[in-house]
């Protein structure tokens, strides 16, 4: 508001009692006229110690009518003044984009519960991270519902090793073993690349360690495929994975009989597979 002549200045400027300091005492009492004062804020003041003038918030702190410098005062320190500027005034509604970051108080919205509804699209400039784990995104829908919640997502990488179909181990582990993984919800994707090494093995090859547990189905298993292999197998190659298990069995795709690691002796195999998990 523009005004002719001086602009009326309003407020309730004050300067506290002096302050006698006590050492190693960094909380002081502000009075004007032996009656306690409340500053508005720390910002709201003028502190003048040993000469020099504070800095709000960094050198000294207020809450009701304390004051509490940063550090503790010593004999010999001096708290020259403290002049309070006034009440705040009401400002009203700031106009349109005039509110700036540095107007905000540190962890303003730390506590907001409800923003309210966005008319347009929300865009990020950096990634979202909760503050806490096993929280996630409701996609599709309104409202929390469960089935619709996205609380999980991983990708990585796995080192498979082989293991006969009893699961008594001994078998040559392969020269090469690379394992990928990509794990969405409860929906678990997993390829693996193996180089296996010439030896005389008869046993059933089976490969063990994947990233996470088949889930606990009873009576089901999750098939997968064998995408590539230099080995000769009339009746083809298949592979499946059963329930509540962390081995990936190769098998005939037409017959029931497991593979054979001596079949795939000194040649390479690659695998994909798609499986539930509880995990």
């Amino acid at each position: 508001m523009a005004y002719i002549g001086k602009q009326p200045v309003v407020g309730n400027f004050q300067i506290c009692d002096a302050i006698s300091v006590v050492n190693g005492q960094a909380a002081y009492t502000m009075q004007v006229g032996s009656v306690n004062v409340l500053p508005e804020t720390a910002n709201h003041m003028i502190v003048s110690l040993n000469g020099v003038i504070q800095a709000p918030i960094s050198s000294y702190t207020v809450s009701g009518s304390t004051i509490t410098f940063a550090s503790a005062l010593v004999t010999g320190d001096s708290i020259d003044f403290i002049q309070i500027l006034g009440d705040v005034l009401n400002i009203g509604t700031p106009s349109d984009g005039t509110v700036t970051n540095a107007k905000l108080a540190s962890g303003s919205f730390s506590n907001i519960t409800d923003v309210g509804t966005l008319s347009s699209g929300l865009t990020l400039s950096d990634n979202i991270v909760f503050d806490t784990a096993s929280k996630g995104i409701y996609l599709g829908v309104t409202t929390a519902t469960a089935a619709n919640l996205l609380d999980d997502y991983e990708e990585g990488t796995w080192t498979p090793t082989f293991i006969n179909f009893s699961g008594s181990g001994g078998e040559s582990q392969p020269s090469v073993a690379e394992g990928h993984y990509t794990k969405i919800g409860n929906l678990v994707f997993i390829g693996v690349y193996l180089e296996i090494p010439a030896n005389g093995d008869s046993s059933s090859l089976a490969v063990n360690n994947i990233p996470f547990t088949s889930k606990d189905i009873s009576n089901n298993i999750f098939g997968g495929s064998v995408t590539r292999t230099s080995a000769n197998i009339s009746n083809g190659v298949g592979s499946f994975i059963p329930e509540n298990s962390n081995i990936f069995y190769v098998s005939e795709t037409n017959a029931t009989n497991l593979v054979d690691y001596s079949v795939f002796s000194g040649k390479f195999l690659s695998m994909v597979a798609t499986y539930l998990t509880d995990a």
